[in-house]
């Protein structure tokens, strides 16, 4: 079959669920991702015909978008920080938002390396890793970093350690329920978590790709409890960080007071907020005085 025949088929059955240029999206990088061509691959030549075996993977991948699966799930990665990171429905699919906070933090690193009075190695700590991407990026693009991740999920933590082989990255997975955490022998340069932060509230605001199919442990709090992992995590980091260690969230753009507000009644200081680019507050970052 020509792969225009089936980029219509896309079109036609796929049109109650999703624009134009969204679909024109996915089936580009169904082209990339299968053919290995390039998405505009149609233009050069709009004959192109595919065999049986080219075309199946095509038809699955219809038949999932057709249920509102996101495609990564679909084509079992996600791209994040320059680095093709493996997902599946037991972890979140990392966004771009999720990024500025790694480059954040990245930047913090890199400064602490011109600073004679910090040490050589840095320790630092993801909570909520799911599929490793934040510790991974670190890891990638920071020297001389110790990192350790915590994750409840024992599905996410297998695939957190596959992308973490596969990036070459050296990061030791830790099991554990960071709303029943225990005592860890390390002191943490530097904490950064994206935990659970979507109020029951907000689920009419959600796209039916990510409520039917990323895990709600991951994304939802009650309503009346919107910032129960973040003082989970605040009453761990005053345990486990450095004297003037660093505190990074991604957080609730409709609760970014109420977030600085419970690290100031920790006695954290030099307190942050961050805007994404579509000019939403999304992160935060504290340091801790004892």
């Amino acid at each position: 079959m020509q792969l225009s025949s089936i980029k219509n088929i896309f079109h036609k059955e796929l049109k109650p669920l999703y624009g134009k240029e969204e679909i024109n999206g996915f089936f580009g990088w169904l082209i990339e991702f299968y053919l290995g061509l390039p998405p505009f691959a149609l233009v050069l030549d709009p004959y192109l015909t595919l065999s049986k075996s080219e075309e199946k993977p095509f038809f699955t991948a219809l038949a999932g978008l057709k249920l509102e699966k996101p495609i990564q799930y679909i084509l079992g990665e996600a791209h994040f920080m320059d680095m093709e990171i493996k997902v599946n429905e037991a972890v979140l699919i990392p966004r771009p938002e999720t990024e500025e906070l790694v480059r954040w933090v990245i930047a913090e690193v890199k400064g602490r390396e011109k600073d004679e009075k910090i040490n050589d190695v840095r320790h630092i700590l993801d909570i909520g890793t799911g599929s490793g991407c934040i510790a991974i990026a670190i890891a990638r693009f920071c020297a001389n970093v110790r990192l350790q991740a915590l994750d409840i999920s024992e599905n996410a933590l297998l695939l957190a350690k596959e992308n973490a082989l596969i990036q070459s990255t050296d990061i030791d997975f830790i099991k554990m329920d960071i709303l029943q955490w225990r005592e860890m022998d390390t002191t943490f340069d530097i904490i950064v978590s994206n935990p659970p932060y979507v109020r029951d509230l907000e689920k009419a605001e959600i796209k039916n790709n990510v409520l039917k199919h990323e895990p709600w442990q991951a994304l939802f709090v009650p309503d009346n409890q919107p910032l129960l992992y973040y003082d989970a995590i605040i009453k761990f980091a005053k345990r486990h960080l450095a004297e003037g260690g660093s505190l990074f969230f991604e957080i609730n753009q409709y609760l970014s007071q109420e977030t600085k507000a419970l690290l100031i009644q920790n006695n954290f200081h030099e307190i942050e907020l961050k805007k994404d680019i579509f000019e939403n507050e999304r992160m935060i970052k504290a340091k801790y005085l004892k």
